[in-house]
């Protein structure tokens, strides 16, 4: 009986012995195949991405453009490459002028009423029919904060791609002789090809 009792025993921790060493060779495997994924990964972090940054300018809203380009300028100083796509009222950021020549009534109402340039946005909040960007215009000057026309000029400066929105532009009725300069035009592919390779993506 006692020799009988024994060898159940040892039988028993046999099996458990024997099923030990199969869980210690299932984790030793496991941790062998995520060691060798880990060490893929070190040799080649992020392979598709660039050093580059990309943002949405939908806002035409002064303090938001302000925003977009200290991002920008940032970025660009930070010697990264950095590219803004101006879409719906963002157009009214890189405008020069307004020209009512050539378009329709609806184009020539939207002309009317959207501002052009830097210098003629409003604010987000407390607008106050253009007095609230009048006075924040004014407490940059003081504290010798750049302005939006001044952030604008030095992001084209530092060879930040700006472009256009095509779609945008036609919906709006928007001439290629209202808008700055330099500026690229393209569709939602062209800014999902510089987002996707992008290490960040903003929309603002």
């Amino acid at each position: 009986m006692t020799t009988a009792t024994i060898d159940t025993t040892d039988t028993t921790q046999k099996t458990i012995a024997e099923a030990g060493t199969i869980d210690i060779n299932t984790l030793l495997e496991r941790i062998s195949v995520l060691e060798q994924r880990v060490a893929e990964l070190e040799e080649s972090p992020a392979q598709d991405l660039e050093n580059q940054v990309s943002l949405v300018v939908f806002s035409g809203d002064m303090d938001r453009a302000i925003a977009a380009f200290i991002i920008a300028t940032g970025a660009a100083a930070m010697g990264m490459d950095v590219s803004m796509f101006f879409t719906f009222w963002g157009l009214n950021i890189v405008k020069k002028q307004k020209v009512y020549t050539g378009k329709n009534m609806i184009e020539k109402g939207f002309t009317a009423m959207l501002p052009a340039g830097a210098q003629n946005l409003g604010l987000s909040q407390m607008n106050f029919f253009g007095a609230g960007a009048a006075i924040m215009r004014k407490l940059m000057q003081d504290h010798e904060v750049s302005s939006l026309a001044e952030l604008v000029e030095m992001t084209r400066e530092l060879g930040v791609r700006m472009t256009v929105c095509d779609m945008s532009r036609e919906l709006l009725g928007v001439r290629d002789e209202e808008l700055m300069d330099g500026l690229e035009f393209g569709g939602v592919a062209t800014f999902l090809g510089d987002a996707a390779r992008s290490k960040a993506a903003l929309f603002i």
